[in-house]
């Protein structure tokens, strides 16, 4: 299966890097100036949008437009940025990834890394199987309504509701798959409504058991195989660990609001969390704040901080998958962490307004104080 990517950009020596890396990675790519770039986001689709920053304004153009693009099927977005004090600027504007100029093949290797994993990851999330069954829908604080169920993935559903939704209304659905065998009870968000009544809407704290169901029943019933589940990210350092999330070094981070699963594993002991990255430092490392939903979740956590507590100068075994590039609403700055004093997950939480250098240096300085401090 070919991706594909669009670079707007005047630089020829920065396509000629970022060619054959992407398309060994099975990505093609296309080329065009800040005019045509923008006018080619509205009329075609791609998976990933990388765009020049010498020239700013229309570089900021570029991202607002992907974004409006991609209402419902996210395009991961990457910035070549020559100044590198401008790197937070540059994320708040929407760029997912930075590549700092001059490009080499190493830094793009390393720097696309997991924004190839997204890219196929997004991918997967956006492929639907076409089925017609009836769904019961209620939407928040409202009555029951009836629904056709139009298509469906793994995480998430196309509807023709008999009134039109509301995007952003919390819903709870429920239906039986065609096989009359499976029955789904869920609760979502919609992402988009028209007038007539369909909408889309996005499955949220799908639990795992059902995850898989769905996933196995698409699998099954596509017309087409839909793309392979993304490798996770091997190449990272755990270099701080609290209750409430970790800082890990790496050449590949995931871009800040995306949503990851970490697999930590050490002498037999093994624990699985999902988490948020709240903060990105690229080609260094990134900063994510656990979901720990659950006391249980909680507790694996702890248990963990208290296996490498006991074995200091353990280096666990770290894998990182890509869940979701947009994973914020998920997360509220408001959850279960507020009862924990964590200064780390503070300083997560509070990064906006640090460089990268200033950043670190707060690192450094916490761990002082952490009972659980650089593993």
């Amino acid at each position: 299966m070919t991706f594909q990517a669009l670079l707007i950009s005047k630089d020829d020596a920065a396509a000629a890097v970022l060619a054959p890396v992407l398309s060994g990675a099975g990505v093609s790519m296309g080329c065009c100036g800040y005019p045509e770039g923008i006018c080619r986001l509205t009329e075609e689709k791609f998976d990933a949008v990388m765009v020049d920053f010498d020239d700013p304004h229309s570089a900021a153009l570029v991202l607002q437009n992907a974004h409006q693009a991609s209402s419902g099927n996210h395009a991961v977005t990457v910035a070549l940025l020559s100044d590198r004090t401008k790197v937070r600027s540059v994320v708040g504007q929407g760029a997912n990834f930075v590549l700092y100029k001059p490009l080499s093949q190493p830094d793009v290797e390393a720097g696309l890394r997991a924004a190839i994993a997204l890219i196929k990851r997004e991918r997967r999330r956006s492929f639907r199987v076409p089925v017609q069954v009836p769904v019961q829908m209620r939407v928040e604080h409202g009555p029951e309504i009836e629904a056709i169920l139009l298509d469906l993935s793994e995480d998430g559903m196309d509807i023709l509701a008999a009134q039109p939704l509301c995007p952003a209304a919390a819903v709870a659905a429920r239906f039986s798959l065609p096989d009359g065998k499976t029955d789904v009870q869920t609760v979502g968000e919609v992402a988009w409504a028209n007038p007539n009544g369909q909408a889309g809407v996005r499955f949220v704290d799908l639990p795992e058991n059902l995850r898989t169901t769905l996933k196995a029943w698409v699998d099954a019933n596509a017309h087409e195989l839909p793309p392979l589940e993304p490798e996770p990210v091997s190449q990272c350092k755990l270099s701080d660990l609290s209750l409430g999330g970790c800082y890990i070094e790496t050449e590949s981070p995931f871009p800040e609001r995306s949503g990851v699963t970490l697999c930590l594993k050490a002498e037999g002991m093994e624990v699985q969390a999902e988490g948020m990255v709240r903060v990105m430092h690229p080609g260094f490392g990134m900063g994510i704040e656990f979901a720990s939903r659950t006391t249980d979740e909680r507790a694996q956590v702890a248990r963990f901080i208290g296996f490498l507590s006991s074995r200091p100068g353990m280096q666990p075994e770290l894998l990182i998958t890509p869940r979701t590039l947009a994973a914020g609403d998920e997360y509220p700055d408001g959850n279960a962490h507020e009862e924990l004093d964590d200064v780390l997950l503070e300083l997560l939480r509070n990064h906006e307004g640090l460089s990268q250098e200033e950043f670190l240096e707060r690192l450094r300085q916490q761990r002082s104080g952490e009972e659980v401090a650089s593993v």
